[in-house]
């Protein structure tokens, strides 16, 4: 049974008509870096809508900040768009999920990919840096689908500050072609190898670990060439392998 607990909106920023930033405060127990949260709002007709957020921010930081897209007709979407700061809703005490570095065995890569807002938990991590010491190369391939979509370069490029070369950040738009960025979906640049060539690193079963985040679609289909090309295997806690994924929605 989930302990819920109140949350008071900090701030909310609408980056695009569907896609935003939400910072509460809260009084929940200290998670780590990858996990994630739920919401919990009751609606005009006393009904609870609940749904799952990861987090943006390091669990050493007291604001708790979500990146959300909102969906049409979405039942969440449609209580969250309501929100103004300074208003109160209710968030679990305790965290949730094993996608954390905490699961993953160490490799000399270690590959990060996300679409869309599911690049949030990625930024938890790497704000954290715990356990980042197991890799000596971290890769991000973060994919969106036009250039607008991009939010938190501020904080990808402190990021890459931070960590030097041994951090290497690919950003992918699939429907507009943009100078400095790559161009097409994740998986299609995986299998026609033009991402490997960018980054100038191949992903192997012996010297890589991979985590999948975001859409169901791409998390599936990566997770199939990487087991079915690349020989890789999915990571268990009583079987390590290759490969920790965890769709967004």
């Amino acid at each position: 049974m989930t302990l819920w607990v109140p949350a008071k909106i900090k701030k909310i920023v609408y980056w695009k008509k569907n896609l935003l930033k939400i910072s509460l405060k809260a009084k929940i127990n200290k998670f780590i870096a990858g996990q994630f949260s739920k919401i919990l709002i009751k609606n005009k007709n006393d009904i609870n809508i609940q749904r799952a957020y990861s987090f943006v921010n390091p669990p050493k930081k007291k604001t708790i900040k979500f990146y959300i897209t909102l969906v049409k007709k979405g039942k969440m979407s449609q209580e969250i768009i309501l929100l103004k700061e300074n208003n109160k809703i209710l968030i679990s005490k305790y965290s949730f999920g094993f996608f954390t570095l905490k699961e993953i065995q160490p490799s000399k890569n270690l590959w990060m990919f996300s679409t869309g807002t599911a690049i949030g938990p990625y930024l938890s991590i790497l704000q954290e840096k715990k356990d980042t010491e197991k890799f000596k190369k971290i890769i991000l391939v973060h994919s969106v689908r036009y250039f607008s979509d991009l939010k938190y370069l501020n904080l990808i490029d402190k990021l890459k500050k931070k960590y030097k070369k041994k951090l290497k950040i690919i950003i992918t738009i699939s429907r507009e072609n943009k100078k400095n960025f790559l161009y097409g979906r994740i998986t299609h640049l995986l299998l026609n190898s033009t991402l490997e060539k960018n980054i100038g690193k191949k992903i192997k079963r012996n010297n890589s670990k991979v985590m999948l985040c975001g859409n169901p679609s791409m998390v599936k289909e990566m997770f199939n060439i990487l087991t079915k090309k690349k020989k890789m295997t999915k990571n268990l806690r009583k079987k390590p392998g290759n490969i920790i994924r965890e769709n967004y929605w």
